[in-house]
């Protein structure tokens, strides 16, 4: 008789999917996947990165990510040029007519604040993500912690292992290159 792996539950399944399509994204800070289901049936995903048909940003095509020094983490978002991996997503579904109202959202990062309001526009009831993001304004996270209790379904941590958690999150890698664990 042959023995078959566990099977994984539908957040790590999903999530796993979600990391598999993370490998295309492009962008030199956080590199995120995303995957928008429907009853556990996926019906889009999405990577961050620049538009479609610009240089990529490890080709230099985005000021924010080649000049990281110049802008603090959590802002100057809207000067940067990369769609988020969520946006993509819906971007996505949007381009090919598939709605999304109802989904779950699986993405490799906690969605920032401009993309869960994206996400709440959607229709979409409810986000899994694997990895932390924080805004370091607590006066703006506390706004985001209301924006993110809109979920029907919840904003919810999956915790799926991610074995290249040091290449796609820049908090790990900074830890690693400064020697400090965050």
């Amino acid at each position: 008789m042959t023995t078959t792996p566990d099977r994984p539950d539908w957040d790590d399944y999903l999530m796993g999917i979600a990391i598999a399509v993370r490998a295309r994204a492009s962008c030199t800070g956080n590199r995120v996947g995303s995957v928008v289901a429907i009853e556990n049936r996926v019906v889009a995903t999405g990577y961050n990165g620049t538009p479609f048909n610009t240089d990529n940003c490890v080709d230099g095509g985005c000021d924010r990510c080649a000049n990281r020094d110049k802008y603090p983490s959590g802002q100057a978002y809207d000067l940067c040029i990369c769609v988020h991996a969520e946006q993509n997503a819906l971007l996505q579904a949007a381009r090919f007519g598939i709605a999304v109202e109802g989904g779950i959202i699986y993405t490799t990062m906690r969605p920032c604040f401009g993309c869960t309001k994206e996400i709440i526009q959607a229709g979409i009831s409810g986000i899994r993500y694997m990895h932390e993001w924080r805004h370091p304004d607590d006066d703006v996270w506390a706004q985001y912690e209301k924006l993110q209790a809109r979920f029907q379904a919840g904003a919810k941590q999956v915790h799926t292992a991610d074995v290249n958690a040091e290449w796609a999150t820049s908090t790990k890698r900074e830890a690693t290159t400064t020697g400090h664990d965050q």
